[in-house]
């Protein structure tokens, strides 16, 4: 059975925290140490995790992190769509559509916008979720590499220059 919850950070416990960076290490692997510090060093209290779980297992796992950017000198918030991640053995299932479209159905319920980072790989996965490709000479993101993709999903305004915190 699938199940599929949204969880703030801040009521994360240390072992769901453990579990997702499990999760993330059987792909980035990084270790389990790196994994604990980068998951306390870049998540916040308000930020949202998208958790899929199969027969009470985590195989899957978002984290739509909430920043703010600026828009026309206007100050708005936005979830940064970060770390999109399925258990090996459940890759080319379609799970993915689950999680999916459940972190869409959560940034639409929260009426914000979203933007994510992608290679040139993804585009296609992620168009298929209605995330559009973003020009990226009019979104201004301090750390984005070259070779990396701007999206965006529920984000109907077309703006001359915007600037992402991330």
């Amino acid at each position: 059975m699938i199940t599929l919850k949204s969880v703030k950070t801040k009521h994360l416990t240390k072992v769901i925290i453990l579990k997702i960076c499990k999760l993330k290490n059987s792909h980035w692997k990084k270790g389990i140490n790196s994994q604990i510090k980068f998951f306390k060093k870049h998540c916040k209290p308000n930020d949202t995790n998208n958790l899929l779980y199969f027969n009470k297992n985590l195989i899957g796992y978002t984290l739509l992190r909430r920043r703010k950017f600026y828009e026309d000198s206007k100050i708005k918030n936005y979830f940064y769509f970060d770390t999109l991640i399925i258990n090996k053995k459940f890759r080319d299932l379609g799970i993915s559509v689950f999680l999916m479209n459940f972190n869409n159905y959560i940034i639409k319920r929260n009426n914000f916008n979203s933007f994510l980072v992608c290679e040139k790989k993804l585009i296609k996965f992620y168009k298929k979720f209605n995330w559009k490709l973003k020009d990226k000479k009019k979104i201004r993101i301090d750390s984005l590499k070259k070779n990396k993709n701007i999206m965006s999903y529920n984000y109907k305004k077309n703006s001359k220059k915007i600037n992402l915190n991330i």
